[in-house]
């Protein structure tokens, strides 16, 4: 099975070109955050190529700029090409078959140069929590007892 889902903001603004049998294609590069830090203390993210054909490039191109936020679905494809200088050049892509728009209508995500969130921002004090000292699920019946010989790992 060969299947991608990135979530991340775009790099560049989308290139939109229709090739000779009147076919659009887009192209676009997404950054995706790594889900550690490195030996610093920041966090790190891989720059990931991405490819969509017809109507769902059309709208790439138009709706989405650089730093929009965007859920990518596809697979990944690699193909190779001869370059001008006669060497053989390798590219692995995402071909996407479903692009999400994640940026809210209206907010300018043109303006968002900053791929990397605060991770280490405080959250808000009055989010409700619950108290775990007792068990959540003590009124769904009878406990389960499950032995090693039980589990399929």
């Amino acid at each position: 099975m060969n299947k991608v889902i990135l979530i991340g903001r775009l790099t560049r603004d989308p290139e939109l070109r229709t090739i000779a049998s009147g076919t659009s294609t887009t192209s676009f590069s997404v950054a995706v955050n790594r889900p550690f830090t490195n030996q610093d203390g920041t966090r790190e993210a891989d720059f990931i190529n991405c490819v969509a054909w017809r109507k769902q490039a059309e709208n790439i191109a138009k709706y989405c700029s650089k730093g929009t936020q965007v859920a990518v679905e596809g697979r990944i494809q690699t193909r190779s090409y001869d370059a001008q200088d006669g060497t053989k050049r390798y590219v692995t892509e995402v071909i996407a078959d479903n692009v999400t728009f994640l940026t809210p209508k209206g907010a300018n995500a043109s303006s968002n140069n900053d791929f990397q969130p605060d991770y280490n921002q405080s959250m808000p004090s009055d989010i409700a929590t619950t108290d775990i000292s007792e068990d959540p699920f003590k009124d769904f019946g009878q406990e389960v007892v499950l032995s090693e010989d039980d589990l399929p790992f």
